[in-house]
């Protein structure tokens, strides 16, 4: 699948072929979004759907091929089709005419192992019910909900809708704050954002316009300027800003201006708290120091964009991790979702973006495999920062300037 550039929550719709997935997605958004055909087959590559699910929010629907498909092209499609347990929040897992053997029951075992929560549909029940003892041995057994419903006399369609509400995580949904929680009401927080080649023609970049977004939310005043203009305005400013936050590549403009009293962070760090593994990037930044000759560098870019000759992922970081560490090291850039290229054990470390364009679940799937092999992780933010030695003055506004680097190594 191609990179997915939105966080809202993604639910996916599993099952065989012609047991009503397409039908199900159409009924859920009132539309007929998604082709519905008698021959088996008919959906190929995930399909998306944006809706909107009342108690929830707009969500992401996945249509997906059958899980029961053959032959060398059915293979890859649920090849396709298994990917998607990466970027999603929730899943369903759709049967019809009371079948369930091992391709059902192989699919509950993977959205355990992906730590997804689920839910099954019986549909077409206007044909054929769901036994009763085949719903108690799912709920019993698989501990998942089940719910018999038909796609075509939707009789059910609002219990269906609420136990969907029920299974989705609330963190899929209701979005950690940014900032809010160190801010009170009228507040006020600096915004130190350049304007160079990276920035996009009359508007600004996401995280910037999230964390903007956010002080509102949370009653705090934001004032936004250059980093040419910060030592102007806290001249003239009274009351100086409770927090300030920088765009990671002028961390050491911003140290140098900003009074030690006054918190700063950046809007990469800001993000790795909210969607980020943060105690993992904790734990891993200072391996930055421990690189050596030869080591391969990871670095996840999770959007694709524009690559300008002073790129922060694939330019600077690296140009400043090479001066920083005065060691060979091989880099590798993975945008997007891509897969990643080769074994994740064959890098010492990963740096992964903040993550503005995609979800928790996506950005946190996207993490596990290093960080269940012990491969150090860390994030743009917090890599710039301790690469420029202000690392603990980034991340004590979230730590209560208790915990640096040394209680991590």
């Amino acid at each position: 699948m191609n990179s997915s550039r939105d966080t809202k929550p993604h639910i996916g719709i599993f099952g065989r072929r012609n047991n009503g997935k397409s039908s199900l997605i159409n009924v859920l958004t009132g539309q007929e979004i998604a082709i519905v055909s008698e021959t088996a087959g008919t959906t190929t590559d995930p399909v998306k759907k944006s809706i909107e699910i009342g108690g929830i929010g707009p969500v992401v629907m996945i249509d997906t091929a059958g899980i029961d498909d053959s032959g060398e092209l059915g293979m890859k499609r649920v090849g396709k089709t298994l990917e998607v347990l990466k970027i999603i929040d929730m899943a369903i897992l759709v049967i019809a005419g009371n079948q369930f053997d091992e391709p059902e029951k192989n699919l509950l075992r993977d959205f355990r192992a992906n730590d997804l929560p689920c839910m099954v549909i019986h549909n077409k029940s206007d044909e054929e019910e769901i036994r009763p003892e085949l719903s108690g041995v799912i709920a019993e057994k698989y501990n998942v909900p089940v719910i018999g419903f038909s796609a075509l006399l939707p009789s059910n369609l609002e219990a269906l809708v609420s136990l969907i509400r029920e299974t989705i995580p609330e963190t899929a949904f209701r979005k950690q704050t940014l900032v809010g929680d160190l801010i009170s009401y009228g507040d006020m927080v600096l915004l130190i954002t350049p304007i160079d080649i990276e920035a996009p023609e009359g508007r600004m970049i996401l995280p910037q316009v999230q964390v903007i977004r956010d002080v509102l939310d949370h009653d705090g005043i934001a004032v936004v300027c250059k980093e040419r203009e910060v030592d102007a305005f806290l001249r003239k400013m009274n009351p100086k800003p409770v927090l300030v936050v920088t765009d990671s590549q002028v961390f050491p403009k911003a140290d140098a201006s900003i009074p030690k009293e006054i918190p700063l962070t950046s809007f990469s760090i800001v993000l790795a708290r909210q969607k980020g593994d943060f105690a993992s990037y904790m734990k891993g930044t200072p391996h930055l120091s421990k690189l050596g000759d030869g080591d391969r560098v990871l670095i996840l870019e999770s959007c694709t964009h524009h690559v300008s000759c002073d790129d922060i992922g694939r330019v600077k970081i690296p140009r400043w991790l090479t001066s920083f560490s005065g060691k060979k090291l091989e880099f590798e850039v993975v945008a997007g979702l891509s897969p990643i290229p080769r074994p994740i054990t064959d890098y010492a470390m990963v740096i992964q973006c903040g993550g503005c364009m995609i979800t928790r679940k996506q950005l946190q799937s996207r993490l596990k495999p290093a960080i269940d092999a012990g491969i150090p992780v860390t994030n743009y933010g917090m890599a710039i920062a301790y690469i420029h030695g202000i690392y603990n003055r980034a991340i004590a506004p979230f730590t209560g300037g208790s915990e640096g680097v040394e209680d991590y190594l």
